[in-house]
């Protein structure tokens, strides 16, 4: 970089000068003084346990299953949503075909009662998110075994029937035993067999470990203390030794089987008060989870087991016991590089409560997204609890979020420790010009040296007075999504008559690291054809991949094509050297 500066002609020397000065010179990055952020990841979590979110009620059939999970998508599209947690496995049932545990008892109304028409739910909730731009996160609640303590109503294939032996009982609710080694190692075959058979982005937990206490009640789990703890651990220090067991195993199988499925968790939003741990928030939250839950998610985090972490804060910015502003800057000192997205307690504007009486007004959760964004480097995104709470557009949150905060595409952070090759760029770009109307046509590259391909493309657009850069989300004209078989196609409908612009094209990888651009030029026509061609680095073998992806199949395509080209003048624009903005693409 400083032997290019020193090279460059004086009027160039002052140009990079200033875009490195815009760029760096503040020690902060640019999206947070001049707009929106690029990359962000906004989550929503759809539950299914007692019928939260989706489907509505036990009784749906398949057709209107699906059709109520396209509706939610769609609204949460509108939102600005690109990532979804939706909960398949909410009490040892599956929300999936499995051999292992029974139809979940809120899919179909009977525990272990298959849908009819038969049809697994898994591959249709994944393929919608993703022809949508969605990440579609498993959630998994790994302890939970049912609701109640009734074991006649459990299904003949619920575990519980062949080993009776790994449960607890605790507050009424049946409880695998995390003390015992055949349990753990049950829950990560339970888990495998959906990163194995299903195209996931991510596994994600809940808050749920050890059970939250109640007075009076006590974890029967004695007989496990004294056969399985060869170190002679406090009770305590056990329990925590269990759960962080299952979670470094789990993250290690996950990265053996698939290397682009990330794992995350959700945790209670207070891992221990300073009052009672030095390296504690400065909170007095009752049942924190280090001491409570036995889930040290701080140490997950620490030693690189979790890709993500989702803690939930859900107490309001005048909250005294737990202040939203301090809880988030202790997060922020916390999350040891990994990604950090905020969980928002958008349910707490439904709430009818006296306790915390700042949630209803309609500013609160708006001002903690720009809480969270007032962290850049630290704070990733966020994740609303629940979906049903933003479909109901409480204190006009929804509006907020479509027509400010989330008016922007955003793209979801880069996770480099799991992947940090781009993909190809994209080849053959052709814009067909035709009055209003201009068309991008184009093919994907080849695989890139990991053998990943393009998963989508990203569609800036700059007039001749912008400089242009891949920072601002405002340039953004589309994300198109790559469907195997199709050729990628944009419509433009909103360029001007006669305006010169400069559109630049970007491939993205499932893990979302973004390719140098492809660019073409308009020559300010009504009608034109204009190819642009990017030269291509020679295809690399593709190394084996762990497990074959399920692809969705062809959606009918929403854009036209232009087929007149009467008296069109063709231009061929020559390959032009990576110039700053490539450079920057490069580096994302």
């Amino acid at each position: 970089m400083f032997r290019l500066i020193a090279a460059a002609r004086p009027v160039a020397l002052w140009f990079v000068f200033f875009l490195l000065l815009v760029l760096f010179g503040s020690g902060r990055p640019l999206r947070a003084q001049d707009g929106p952020p690029k990359r962000e990841l906004r989550g929503v979590w759809i539950a299914t346990v007692e019928n939260i979110d989706w489907p509505s009620s036990r009784t749906l059939t398949p057709e209107q299953q699906r059709r109520e999970y396209r509706r939610i998508l769609d609204v949460q599209q509108r939102n600005g949503i690109n990532a979804v947690f939706v909960q398949v496995r909410p009490a040892a049932d599956a929300f999936y075909q499995s051999e292992l545990e029974p139809w979940s008892k809120w899919l179909t109304g009977q525990q272990g009662k298959a849908p009819s028409p038969a049809y697994d739910p898994l591959p249709f909730l994944i393929e919608e998110a993703h022809a949508r731009g969605m990440e579609f996160h498993a959630w998994f609640n790994p302890y939970r075994a049912s609701m109640d303590s009734v074991t006649r109503r459990l299904a003949p294939s619920h575990p519980f029937r062949q080993h009776p032996e790994w449960f607890l009982r605790f507050g009424g609710k049946l409880l695998f035993n995390p003390g015992l080694p055949e349990v753990r190692s049950y829950i990560t075959t339970v888990i495998l067999d959906v990163v194995r058979r299903y195209d996931i982005d991510g596994v994600h937990f809940d808050d749920y470990f050890y059970p939250y206490p109640e007075p009076g009640l006590k974890i029967q789990d004695e007989a496990a203390f004294r056969q399985y703890n060869p170190d002679s651990l406090k009770l305590a220090d056990w329990r925590r030794q269990n759960v962080n067991k299952l979670i470094e195993h789990l993250h290690d199988t996950i990265q053996d089987t698939k290397r682009w499925v990330k794992f995350g968790i959700s945790p209670f939003g207070v891992w221990m008060n300073k009052s009672a741990h030095p390296e504690g928030s400065d909170t007095r939250a009752g049942q924190p989870s280090y001491a409570n839950l036995y889930a040290d998610s701080r140490l997950w985090l620490q030693e690189g087991w979790i890709d993500y972490i989702v803690p939930q804060l859900y107490w309001s910015t005048n909250f005294k016991l737990v202040p939203y502003a301090t809880l988030l800057e202790w997060w922020t000192r916390n999350h040891f590089g990994r990604h950090l997205y905020i969980g928002q307690g958008a349910y707490r504007m439904l709430e009818n409560t006296r306790s915390d009486t700042t949630w209803r007004n309609p500013r609160e959760l708006p001002r903690q997204v720009r809480l969270n964004r007032s962290y850049p480097t630290e704070v990733s995104g966020s994740v609303f609890f629940s979906a049903r709470s933003l479909m109901s557009n409480p204190l006009h949150t929804r509006d907020s979020l479509r027509q400010n905060l989330f008016r922007y595409p955003a793209l979801v952070p880069t996770m480099p420790w799991l992947d940090a090759v781009p993909p190809r760029p994209a080849q053959n770009l052709v814009l067909a010009r035709a009055g209003a109307v201009t068309t991008l046509t184009w093919q994907p590259g080849p695989a890139a040296a990991d053998g990943d391909v393009a998963r989508y493309f990203v569609v800036y657009r700059f007039t001749k007075d912008q400089q242009p850069t891949p920072d601002d989300p405002r340039n953004i004209v589309a994300l198109v999504q790559h469907r195997p078989g199709t050729a990628p196609t944009l419509v433009d409908t909103s360029a001007v008559p006669g305006t010169d612009y400069a559109y630049y094209l970007t491939a993205v990888d499932r893990l979302h690291n973004e390719s140098t651009p492809v660019r073409v030029t308009t020559q300010g026509k009504a009608a034109e054809v204009i190819v642009a061609q990017a030269p291509t680095p020679a295809p690399t073998p593709a190394p084996p991949v762990a497990a074959p992806r399920p692809v969705p199949p062809p959606r009918p395509a929403v854009v036209k094509s232009e087929t007149e080209t009467a008296g069109v003048t063709k231009v061929k624009v020559k390959a032009k050297k990576r110039g700053f903005f490539a450079r920057l693409f490069g580096r994302r």
